[in-house]
């Protein structure tokens, strides 16, 4: 930012820094330049002292206020140069003189963006550290769709409602179920997971309800069912929609009064617990059916997560899949070659009807067969979807934006890079960038 309210000033010095790479906004007040300041601008100030309205030395106050990071160069005359050493004092990052040459101004913001650089890399650090230092599983992706996802389980987590997850097969309901109680004051308390299609309907009673001694036969001991088991905790409650209707009843009642009895028991036992029930089907449509109780769906749908499918965020497939090759090269002690852009292209043209699941195991064949996985990648993008996954245009954006993006990071943001390795024009990568959401600046 450039605050001066001399124009021949402002027009000078941007036309100086433009050449020199940076990108100016130029302000002839300093409230203007306040009213688009925050702590996460990456940038460094240039402000005159002596300015109509706020000087530089109220301008440098109310900035450090907001950021006290933020590196303000303070522009002087020469009457000024014992006010700028006080305000050198007071946290200006440095000061320059009128006359000054261009030099001088472009060495000086080149060193203020260089401090501000490692400032925000340092707290882009510290927060990945405290994210990463949090309990439970990544969720990965970029995707508008994912943020939202990843928001709306912050908000749910310690809500203590009950939870519906809606999802494909292999979208990561689990994973979701797991974030929401590793997130929650009840991740010190048992994470208990039932597949409803796996227990045989003789036996799920008894599995989520427990049973005494003698309830029935070969009952010889008292059993703790899954929710007591779960008490304090979270019951995660997979394929939902497999549940016997007879069972529904009881599992409504159980979410209603919050108390079970073990089967051969009259003694309720008080639950405190969260339920999260995941189902890969609607069960709005299940219930129209009678095929899945209605009230036990809108008992169960006070929350509802929808996971979407890994064909509706193609631009996360590049990032699942290196993420899983990086998991499974530290597995089996592997260091595969870095997927090629070709066959990441490929990768993101296809359906993937077994959603993130699959593409684990395709990152996982990938570490495995070394060399040859290339023509295995080929052989399932081609053989899972018989129709194309995504036209031309959706194509060509998926691939560019994942071609820009791998640059930007390999070369730390640098545009100049960027540029030589793509073969691009400044004004084009920069109106790609912005095309696809991409900032420099998160890559350096």
């Amino acid at each position: 930012m450039l605050i001066d309210d001399e124009e021949h000033i402002r027009v000078a010095a941007s036309q100086a820094l433009d050449l020199a790479g940076y990108r100016v906004h130029a302000f002839d007040r300093a409230e203007k330049a306040l009213e688009v300041l925050g702590s996460d601008w990456r940038g460094a100030v240039i402000s005159d002292i002596r300015m109509p309205g706020l000087s530089g030395m109220q301008f440098l106050q109310r900035a450090r206020a907001i950021d006290p990071d933020l590196p303000v160069i303070l522009i002087t005359g020469h009457g000024d140069v014992s006010m700028a050493v006080e305000a050198m004092r007071a946290g200006a990052y440095d000061f320059i003189e009128k006359p000054f040459a261009v030099e001088d101004l472009v060495d000086t913001v080149g060193r203020a963006l260089e401090k501000r650089a490692l400032t925000m890399e340092n707290r882009l650090l510290k927060n990945e550290l405290a994210v990463q230092s949090k309990p439970g599983p990544r969720i990965i992706g970029d995707t508008p769709a994912m943020q939202r996802l990843r928001l709306m389980i912050g908000q749910v987590a310690d809500a203590g409602a009950d939870v519906l997850v809606n999802g494909e097969t292999g979208t990561g309901k689990e994973l979701v179920a797991r974030a929401l109680h590793e997130n929650s004051r009840r991740r010190e308390h048992n994470f208990v997971a039932v597949n409803c299609g796996a227990v045989p309907d003789t036996l799920i009673e008894s599995e989520l309800f427990g049973h005494e001694a003698g309830a029935f036969t070969d009952a010889r001991s008292r059993r703790i069912g899954k929710f007591e088991h779960a008490n304090g905790g979270t019951l995660f409650l997979d394929e939902i929609e497999s549940m016997p209707l007879q069972v529904q009843v009881h599992l409504l009642r159980v979410l209603q009064e919050r108390a079970i009895e073990r089967l051969g028991s009259n003694e309720l036992i008080p639950l405190d617990l969260c339920v999260v029930a995941a189902t890969k089907i609607d069960l709005r449509e299940a219930a129209s059916r009678g095929e899945f109780r209605e009230d036990l769906y809108y008992r169960l749908s006070v929350v509802m997560i929808d996971i979407p499918p890994l064909r509706e965020r193609r631009e996360d497939v590049a990032l699942l899949f290196q993420h899983f090759v990086l998991v499974a090269g530290a597995r089996y002690q592997r260091e595969p070659p870095p997927p090629r852009p070709d066959q990441l292209r490929r990768l993101m043209m296809a359906d993937w009807p077994g959603n993130v699941r699959e593409l684990r195991n395709a990152a996982e064949r990938y570490v495995l067969l070394g060399e040859s996985c290339g023509y295995d990648i080929e052989r399932m993008v081609d053989g899972n979807t018989d129709r194309p996954a995504m036209t031309l245009p959706e194509q060509l954006d998926c691939f560019e934006r994942t071609l820009i993006e791998q640059q930007l990071k390999a070369s730390n943001g640098s545009i100049k890079d960027t540029m030589a390795a793509l073969g691009l024009p400044r004004k084009t990568l920069y109106d790609k960038m912005k095309k696809y959401g991409l900032e420099r600046d998160d890559y350096r």
